[in-house]
Parts: C-alpha cells; sequence; structure tokens
C-alpha cells in the first residue's frame, strides 16, 4: 500500500455533474490513502467561448454565476471552504447526492460560509480570478479537455496533472483505490497523453 502523502490539486466546474462525481470518487480515495485534496474551480463557460454553439446548451450565461461564487469563496476563504462549499452544493436532504446544483445560498449556510458571497455570482469582480485558475488547469494538460483537471503532486516534486478520470457513478471503495492506482500508474508515464472507453 503506498503511504506518501500526495496533494491532489482537483479542478471543477461547480455545475458539471460529472465532476461531481469524480469529486466524490477522490474524496473516497482520501478516506483510505493519504490524499491532500486541495479545491480549485474552473469554468466550462470560458472553455467554451466563443463557439458557435455552446455544447453545454448555456446560452444565458447562468453557468458564470456558480463559477464566479467558488473563485469568491476561494479568494477570500480558501480552498478547504470551498470544498465545503461544493459538498453541500450537490448534497441532498437526508445524505444523498442531487441530480443537478442545489439552490447557491443554502449550499453557502449549510457550508458556514457569508451568504452574501451569493451576490458574486452576479458580478464580473472574480472573473479575473476564476480565469487564472482556469488557466493554470488547462496550462497543464495536453489537447482538448473539459473539467475536471487533477494535479498530483508527489513527496518529491513530481507532478501529474490529467483531464478525469471521468466516472458515471461513485465507485465503491476497493473500485475507487484500484481506479487512483491505475490512473497514478498511467499518468506517470512519460509521454501519456489520453486514455478513453
Amino acid at each position: 500500500m503506498d503511504t506518501e502523502r500526495r496533494i491532489v490539486d482537483f479542478w471543477f466546474d461547480p455545475a458539471c455533474p460529472l465532476s461531481r462525481v469524480t469529486a466524490s470518487w477522490i474524496v473516497t480515495v482520501a478516506e483510505q490513502r493519504p490524499i491532500d485534496i486541495h479545491w480549485r474551480v474552473m469554468s466550462l463557460s470560458i472553455l467554451n467561448e466563443g463557439k458557435d454553439v455552446d455544447p453545454e446548451g448555456d446560452e444565458e450565461g447562468y453557468l458564470w454565476i456558480p463559477a464566479r461564487v467558488c473563485a469568491a469563496i476561494r479568494t477570500a476563504h480558501g480552498h478547504e471552504a470551498l470544498g465545503r462549499f461544493y459538498d453541500a452544493l450537490w448534497a441532498a436532504e437526508g445524505g444523498g447526492r442531487r441530480e443537478w446544483m442545489g439552490d447557491i445560498a443554502e449550499a453557502l449556510r449549510a457550508a458556514q460560509l457569508p451568504v452574501a458571497l451569493a451576490e458574486a455570482g452576479l458580478s464580473t469582480d472574480h472573473d479575473a480570478v476564476l480565469r487564472a485558475s482556469h488557466a493554470e488547469a488547462m496550462s497543464l494538460v495536453v489537447g482538448e479537455v473539459g473539467t475536471p483537471v487533477l494535479a498530483v503532486t508527489h513527496p518529491s516534486g513530481a507532478r501529474h496533472a490529467f483531464f478525469g478520470p471521468v466516472v458515471t457513478e461513485t465507485p465503491a471503495p476497493d473500485d475507487a483505490l484500484r481506479l487512483w492506482d491505475g490512473t497514478l500508474l498511467v499518468a506517470s508515464v512519460p509521454g501519456f497523453r489520453e486514455i478513453k472507453t
């Protein structure tokens, strides 16, 4: 079993359901392996800027709102607070998971953050921070990718970044570890770029 502590920078768009499942996976892994997750924000709105057709179907620009709120949280309260908010945003009553994210103000309350941060979603004040965070994630991976992007920093200082893995359901604990070990293995191979099914 691997006992070396690693940092996992996890970039996500808060409105992406598949990113939420991958986030649940990495949390499951962190419960069993020495991993520190640093939550970071990226944006499908930024990713799709300039495209003739928005692949997300977000012609009204709604997806900017939760991403801007996340940028404001990360700036004012740090990555742990961002992780609490992200978890609360997708938490359903009774402890389950939602099919779609919940109310931003309710999630801020549940994460013990100021509800006034919801106002950041309707402002461009944090767009520079959001764009910089998004650009950092994109600079670490090759090709056209989406969300999430993970960067694993090893105790030696070596860093491996990759898109995904994208999972459609949170794996059971044993499968979560197998996926983690396999992901680390392929990402550590020089020249590795992508794997899809």
